[in-house]
C-alpha cells in the first residue's frame, strides 16, 4: 500500500496496474463516506457491494478491497494531490465510472451532506470530470435508487 502512496506521488507516476488503480478509486469512496464524519455500516456496505458489481469480487474478495482502501485512505496525502495522482493514473472512462460509484456512497445513506457535496465537487474538478456529466452521474443513481 505505502508502495502504491509512493508511485501515485512520484514525480512522474507511470499508469497503475488494474489492481492498484481499482485500489486507488476505492480508497476515494472511502474519502467521500468519511467526508461528513459519520463512516458507518451502510456506507462500508455500499462501497463493498460497488467493488463486488463493478469489479466482479466475491463479498469476501470486495471487504478485503473495502479494508485496504480504508487504511490507504487513512495514509492518503490531502485530497487534492491524492485526486490529481489518481487522474494522472487512471484512465478518463474509469475515472467517469467512480464518479458513479462516489455518489452511490454519498447517497447510501439518504443525506447529502453539505461536507460531502464540497468534496464531491471538488473531486470531481480534480478528476477532470465536468460538472453536466457529475450531475448526470448522480441523477442516474437517485433514479435507480427509487
Amino acid at each position: 500500500m505505502l508502495s502504491l502512496l509512493k508511485r501515485l506521488l512520484a514525480e512522474r507516476p507511470e499508469p497503475l496496474d488494474p489492481d492498484d488503480a481499482r485500489l486507488a478509486l476505492s480508497a476515494l469512496m472511502v474519502r467521500i463516506a468519511r467526508a461528513d464524519e459519520h463512516y458507518d455500516a451502510v456506507e462500508a456496505a455500499t462501497i463493498t457491494r460497488i467493488l463486488m458489481e463493478r469489479y466482479n469480487l466475491s463479498h469476501d474478495a470486495a471487504e478485503d478491497l473495502c479494508a485496504q482502501a480504508q487504511a490507504l485512505e487513512e495514509n492518503a496525502p490531502d485530497t487534492v494531490r491524492f485526486t490529481r495522482a489518481i487522474k494522472d493514473v487512471v484512465p478518463y472512462e474509469a475515472r467517469q465510472e467512480v464518479v458513479e460509484a462516489l455518489w452511490e456512497v454519498v447517497l447510501a445513506d439518504d443525506t447529502r451532506a453539505p461536507e460531502e457535496d464540497r468534496l464531491m465537487r471538488l473531486v470531481v474538478n480534480l478528476l477532470g470530470i465536468n460538472d453536466r456529466d457529475s450531475a448526470l452521474a448522480r441523477q442516474r443513481v437517485q433514479k435507480r435508487r427509487g
